[in-house]
């Protein structure tokens, strides 16, 4: 006399939950990846074929109409040295990185040049200037 259960397990594996949740953390990491912007002011860098790399302490931007930026706030070209002096207030070995458009003359990029010069030379400090560039292609 064989006896049956009456309760049958099954073995299926149900994957519709886990196919619902992993395109939920899909579409989450897509919107917020997308909400990231590395640089708020938009700029055509100069290309280099340099890999140098630096710990920045400031970011001074000069876009396509010869406008300063000192991280994102616009400063006009006669408070330049003070404000980079007033953001180094801290440090003795800074780094102020300067991202300029291609269409930027020069003499625009040596005034900042100029500022840290000065900064250094009035508080005996030993400040960085980089100029940023983009990949050569």
């Amino acid at each position: 006399m064989a006896i049956k259960s009456r309760n049958k397990r099954k073995i299926d594996f149900n994957s519709s939950s886990m196919s619902d949740l992993v395109f939920l953390l899909l579409i989450f990491f897509m919107l917020t990846s997308t909400l990231v912007a590395p640089n708020a002011i938009k700029l055509l860098l100069p290309s280099s074929n340099s890999k140098t790399i630096s710990k920045q302490t400031i970011t001074v931007y000069v876009n396509d109409k010869n406008q300063y930026f000192l991280e994102e706030t616009p400063v006009k070209e006669t408070d330049l040295q003070r404000e980079i002096q007033d953001a180094l207030a801290n440090t003795v070995e800074g780094t102020v990185v300067i991202r300029s458009d291609k269409s930027v003359a020069v003499q625009y990029i040596v005034n900042i040049i100029d500022a840290v010069n000065e900064i250094n030379k009035d508080t005996d400090n030993k400040h960085k200037v980089l100029l940023a560039t983009s990949n050569k292609k």
